[in-house]
């Protein structure tokens, strides 16, 4: 390397005596190292600059990538969203609500929403709305639909297509249906038992309805006695539980087995008998007070709480909070209903074989439309117990009459109503026998736990 660069840049004694052709020589040589040189710079700068090529133009195809990625995740146009995705709004009826103050927080103006209520009366008077119910409304393009639950079977439905007129129909709501079996074991109460088994009141009640004409459930109840439930719950379309239809159901009561079923007969008529088909229900109930408890039977001596002296007590006292439900026993229509001295407020029903009667006294209050005249039915209520006339405490006097007297409530026998038609029977059997197997297979997951 050294004699390189001596041979590049020294002179000997002999370069200084020929001068122009050993120069001529040399600048030969240094000009073909010097292009030699060039050319290794010009190859690392194009190097260099291919190499810087190439990142750019990677770059560059990244970012047209990385662009047109970006541009996929644009919104679509507004116009196209807007033709396409309803608008909805929904609103829930306050107390004291009417139907036009309702429509106007839907976003109707005043004229509009007295239209609509206009347009609707034909087919529902919207001035029926109840607080907790909602309007909803839904906006498209081309329409505006608003819609009211009457019902858990019906909707109302208001319709406008886009400068047209409002149209007003009622809708079927879709009923679903789920059945469901439960046991309990009374301890305390019944309505603790079903609770417990995941049962709830209505249901309970309805329970209690079945077997009113067998059990007194004033008196009868004892703890040990049992329950097997097969039922419906119905829920509207949007989840609520609308009511629910027991199926089959036996109650056990102090050892003795009751069983009843449903059966809906060709004519569509539901009833409840029991498996061999005869009615559950009996010509009168057996207390005219659910869950009550008798404080004074019937007896021809008994020491009166207010008068102070003795004389007979013709009926049985049911004593309930004031306010407990009354109901009739039997079907009939209404002889008196009014003040009665002592008795306070009373109603006397003539039963439709006009040989029965039946009193109740020291109402609190008679139900609405009760009055002299009106017919009424097994189980429907006709006052609420009370203390009124001579009365230490809110109770229930009852009487039952025979032909105008009164014999003890307690031990009268009451028959049943028809059985099962007999051209219905096999069809009867048909129908509730799978209701019987699920009752069975209830009692055998009791029996072995």
């Amino acid at each position: 390397m050294s004699d390189f660069f001596k041979f590049g840049n020294s002179k000997s004694a002999n370069d200084a005596e020929q001068p122009g052709q050993e120069d001529t020589q040399n600048g030969k040589l240094l000009a073909l190292l010097s292009s030699g040189r060039h050319y290794l710079l010009a190859a690392i700068v194009l190097s260099v600059a291919l190499v810087l090529l190439l990142i750019v133009g990677n770059n560059s195809h990244a970012s047209v990538r990385l662009a047109s990625a970006h541009e996929e995740w644009l919104p679509a146009d507004t116009t196209t969203i807007d033709n396409t995705v309803e608008k909805k709004r929904v609103i829930q009826l306050q107390s004291g609500d009417h139907a036009v103050a309702g429509l106007q927080r839907l976003g109707f103006d005043l004229a509009t929403s007295r239209r609509m209520v206009a347009v609707a009366l034909p087919v529902y008077n919207l001035r029926d709305i109840r607080a907790g119910q909602k309007f909803k409304r839904v906006d498209s393009a081309d329409a505006i639909d608003v819609y009211y639950n009457i019902s858990g079977e019906e909707r109302l439905h208001l319709h406008q297509q886009k400068d047209q007129e409002w149209q007003c129909t009622k809708e079927v709501r879709e009923v679903l249906t789920r059945q469901r079996v439960v046991a309990g074991t009374i301890d305390d109460s019944l309505f603790g038992a079903a609770d417990q088994a995941g049962m709830d009141q209505r249901t309970t009640m309805n329970l209690v309805d079945i077997f009113a004409w067998d059990i007194d459930f004033a008196r009868d109840m004892r703890s040990g006695d049992s329950f097997d439930v097969v039922y419906e719950e119905h829920f509207d379309d949007e989840g609520n539980i609308l009511d629910t239809t027991i199926l089959a159901a036996e109650f056990v009561n102090q050892g003795t087995h009751y069983r009843a079923v449903r059966y809906v007969d060709s004519s569509d008529k539901a009833e409840y008998f029991t498996p061999d088909g005869k009615s559950m229900r009996k010509a009168y109930l057996k207390a005219p007070v659910k869950f009550s408890r008798i404080s004074s039977r019937f007896q021809t001596r008994r020491l009166h709480p207010v008068l102070g002296y003795t004389r007979a007590h013709r009926g049985v006292d049911y004593a309930a909070p004031t306010g407990t439900p009354i109901h009739a026993i039997g079907d009939g229509y209404v002889s008196f209903a009014g003040w009665k001295n002592g008795f306070g407020r009373f109603i006397l029903i003539t039963h439709n074989n006009r040989n029965h009667a039946t009193a109740y006294g020291h109402m609190h209050g008679f139900a609405r439309n009760i009055k002299a005249g009106v017919r009424v039915k097994q189980g429907q209520v006709i006052g609420y117990v009370g203390m009124s006339g001579l009365a230490t405490g809110p109770h229930l006097h009852f009487e039952f009459r025979v032909r105008g007297v009164a014999v003890n409530p307690l031990t009268v026998k009451h028959p049943p109503a028809q059985p099962v038609a007999g051209r219905e029977y096999h069809r009867f059997q048909q129908q509730v026998a799978p209701l019987l197997t699920e009752l069975d297979e209830l009692q055998a997951q009791a029996t072995w736990g």
